[in-house]
């Protein structure tokens, strides 16, 4: 079937998507006695489990690197959403934990998302939505993959330090003065 050129590319879609849910998810947070969380929080914070993480292991889940991970959990300490607890497995690192108040924002948070999903299944039905998300799931797993099936090296994994790593993980860089 030829694609329809005067349709967004997935690209835009899934952005436009996300930046829809975000804005609506956030403005009922701050409804809700939670306005100074932001989706750069959220990131964080839907990643965390009851028992605490490691912050390395949050990096991972999330897809950043430890350094932008440890800035938002700085600020989420500021805010009180989470502490830093000693792993009682590893005495040396720390669990980042969530606060009653990031519990709060995590129950209210996944509430919201639920409320838009039954809204989005309502519009569509049961089976048409069932069949939405297995899809976006596959295409995001597909999409997560594409190194595998890509000749083309992984910026990400490159030895050389010349790239300076995007503070927001657009998946962009930019070369250091004088790095060649």
């Amino acid at each position: 079937m030829p694609s329809d050129t005067s349709l967004p590319d997935l690209g835009m879609l899934t952005g436009q998507l996300m930046r829809a849910i975000q804005k609506e998810l956030f403005a009922a947070l701050a409804e809700q006695g939670h306005p100074d969380v932001s989706p750069r929080h959220g990131l964080v914070l839907a990643h965390l489990d009851p028992e605490g993480v490691r912050a390395t292991d949050l990096a991972e889940r999330i897809g950043q690197h430890k350094q932008i991970v440890g800035t938002i959990v700085d600020e989420l300490v500021r805010l009180g959403y989470v502490r830093r607890e000693p792993d009682p497995a590893d005495g040396r690192a720390k669990l980042v934990v969530p606060t009653d108040r990031g519990q709060d924002e995590i129950a209210k948070a996944r509430a919201i998302l639920a409320t838009i999903e039954r809204r989005h299944e309502e519009s569509l039905g049961a089976d048409a939505y069932a069949d939405f998300k297995r899809t976006l799931v596959q295409v995001t797993n597909d999409q997560r993959s594409w190194r595998a099936h890509s000749a083309m090296p992984d910026p990400a994994h490159q030895t050389s330090d010349a790239l300076v790593a995007d503070p927001y993980g657009s998946g962009g860089g930019r070369r250091r003065p004088g790095a060649a």
